[in-house]
């Protein structure tokens, strides 16, 4: 069954890029709404986004959304990623700015508002997207694909010269709060070496080393150093799970990515759908449904560190 909050979640906080202060608030929606973004800043014309890969622009750092009136949210993949990691299917997110809080850097925080308000289920089977083919994207080296399988598992791998980071992999079953459990406290992660010139390019702006883990060669900057030996990968992880999240339903495949970003990530969804006889639609029974993301997840699995 579906799934929405049982009461709305306020979440305070600044842009990565932007740094500016932005209150977003979700709230429960009805059976079948799926996923929607409402600047409420904007009083004039269209200020409702879909959360579909479809609006997505061809963005380096982050997921941006944009309407048909050219209405903008971006910075959503860790909002998108703990409510798909927590089996969230409908919920109407209100913000009243142009960027989604980064919080701590992880999903965490956004975990833990939707955990404590909890879920109510709705009497409408979850809509499911099972891949049949194998679609594969690459672009400069890296790549991403998916392929069949009976239920959402990531695959990903990463390599950065940065000793602190270095080469890591990790596979996970994303099925029963593995998602919650496993990677929604894994914070985004920058080579100190880049802070500077992005912030010459307007970006990162709101960045700290709270909401960071900032390295330098063999060393971690940020005061208490990492939640986990292999947290850089462990949050390519996380922002793939949100980003495949605009998919408008729940993926049932094997995603691989190998030092793939939103973009890519974004290019593979739309190759999956415009593919003929790659994906088909298909409304989840129970034993399909016990296979989600998100299924038997209780509020004390969730990572003390948020």
């Amino acid at each position: 069954m579906q799934h929405t909050l049982r009461a709305a979640v306020t979440f305070k906080g600044v842009g990565l890029h932007s740094g500016a202060p932005t209150t977003l608030v979700i709230r429960p929606a009805a059976a079948g709404y799926g996923i929607w973004f409402k600047r409420t800043d904007i009083s004039l014309g269209d200020r409702m986004v879909p959360a579909l890969y479809d609006v997505a622009e061809q963005t380096p750092l982050c997921t941006r959304l944009v309407n048909a009136a050219g209405v903008s949210v971006s910075t959503v993949e860790h909002v998108m990623a703990a409510l798909a990691g927590c089996g969230v299917h409908n919920a109407l997110i209100e913000i009243d700015g142009p960027e989604v809080p980064i919080m701590d850097g992880s999903s965490a925080p956004f975990v833990r508002g939707i955990m404590a308000r909890g879920l109510r289920r709705q009497l409408s089977p979850v809509l499911a997207y099972q891949v049949l083919e194998t679609v594969s994207v690459e672009h400069n080296g890296a790549h991403a694909s998916l392929a069949p399988a009976d239920r959402l598992t990531i695959d990903f791998s990463i390599d950065f010269a940065d000793q602190a980071i270095g080469r890591q992999s990790k596979t996970l079953d994303m099925g029963n709060g593995a998602f919650v459990r496993e990677l929604c406290d894994s914070r985004t992660f920058c080579r100190f070496a880049d802070v500077e010139a992005m912030q010459k390019q307007g970006l990162a702006l709101g960045g700290t080393l709270d909401n960071a883990v900032v390295v330098d060669g063999d060393r971690v900057l940020t005061p208490g150093g990492l939640r986990h030996p292999d947290e850089a990968v462990r949050h390519k992880m996380l922002d793939a799970m949100g980003d495949l999240a605009l998919a408008g339903g729940v993926i049932l495949g094997h995603y691989t990515g190998y030092r793939a970003g939103h973009t890519l990530t974004n290019q593979l969804l739309r190759k999956l759908f415009a593919t003929p006889g790659a994906v088909h639609p298909l409304l989840c029974d129970a034993e399909t449904a016990a296979r989600l993301p998100g299924n038997g997840l209780v509020l004390d699995e969730i990572p003390q560190v948020a």
